[in-house]
């Protein structure tokens, strides 16, 4: 079983960078810092005013701590991040983990497009020489907001010249972990269908972390689009139940949630969140329930038009059921997003 990496343990690189980081306050944003540090690199994090940053591993705005810096602006806001952030000093690269909060199409369009548009055309400005993007798997067959706000912007990046990396992730270990305390107070493990609908390889955020801090030195990940995975086989999520109630050592109880449920939800809450903002966001979180209920975040064969789990890369050494294994034994629950399903 393998943990979260200590500082110190990665060889550090042999031409150190000057990163811009963005999206340091989330757990893959965390990660990646580490990552970063790891290897060397003198990293600038900028964050909005009023966020929660351990300043313990970040250091502060008055000074540098573990070569990093935390800088403090609005990404959302033209100009702050080239004015606040970069301020006119030299960076090799910038490297985004940030993503919308809900999904909804006034955040994800506010946060996965336009933000990132103004971290590109700050990036241009300054002469940064490689922008890595933290995008999602999903975006293969968009249907979804977010979705179309992702895309929007990778095509964006690709076609403005500047060097790209774009990762899209497959499931992270914090979005499946939502029924761990559930199984263990008694309760049956929740599935879509019978629990095969779909399948994953969930990736660790130490995993993605290196593999994203690996893509300033990896040439062959340049100019590229880049699916990645954790170790070992796809896992469905009946799969998932079962694993979870052995190492709790008890016997498998599933209830199995129709996918017409949250059909039925759509349809109900669609008319009136044409003219209720609030309602429109709700029937907006149940279609990202309903995708990810019916969709695989595996690599989609153009040819098939099937997922492929031969075909989705993998990478690192921590699987979903090591880190089912800690949180079981009493390590902390990870700080889900408002994507979870259950």
């Amino acid at each position: 079983m393998t943990c979260s990496r200590p500082i110190g343990e990665a060889k550090p690189s042999a031409h150190p960078l000057r990163v811009l980081l963005l999206g340091a306050t989330g757990t893959i944003g965390r990660a990646t810092l580490r990552a970063l540090i790891r290897r060397g690199h003198e990293v600038v994090c900028f964050v909005r005013p009023g966020a929660a940053v351990d300043l313990g591993l970040l250091g502060s705005n008055q000074g540098t701590q573990h070569r990093a810096t935390v800088r403090f602006g609005y990404v959302t806001q033209t100009g702050s991040l080239a004015s606040e952030g970069m301020r006119e000093e030299r960076f090799d690269a910038l490297v985004s983990c940030m993503a919308s909060r809900t999904g909804a199409p006034k955040d994800a369009w506010t946060v996965d497009y336009q933000a990132h548009v103004n971290a590109l055309m700050a990036a241009q400005t300054a002469q940064v020489k490689h922008f890595v993007l933290l995008s999602a798997i999903c975006v293969q067959q968009p249907a979804l907001a977010f979705q179309q706000a992702k895309l929007a912007f990778e095509k964006r990046l690709i076609e403005s010249g500047l060097p790209y990396s774009i990762i899209r992730p497959t499931a992270f270990f914090k979005s499946l972990s939502g029924q761990v305390e559930r199984v263990r107070r008694g309760r049956p493990f929740l599935v879509f269908g019978d629990g095969r609908l779909t399948a994953c390889k969930p990736i660790s955020d130490d995993d993605l972390a290196d593999y994203l801090a690996d893509c300033l030195e990896d040439e062959n990940r340049r100019n590229q689009i880049l699916p990645i995975g954790g170790p070992g086989p796809a896992i469905t999520p009946r799969e998932q139940g079962e694993t979870l109630f052995a190492l709790l050592d008890r016997t498998p109880r599933f209830r199995e949630v129709p996918v017409a449920l949250l059909d039925a939800l759509i349809g109900v809450l669609s008319v009136p969140g044409r003219v209720v903002p609030a309602l429109a966001d709700k029937v907006e979180l149940a279609r990202i329930g309903r995708y990810y209920a019916t969709h695989s975040m595996l690599v989609l064969n153009p040819q098939t038009g099937r997922y492929d789990a031969a075909a989705t890369p993998s990478t690192g050494t921590e699987t979903l059921f090591d880190f089912y294994a800690r949180l079981v034994n009493g390590a902390p629950m990870p700080e889900r997003g408002d994507h979870a399903v259950f």
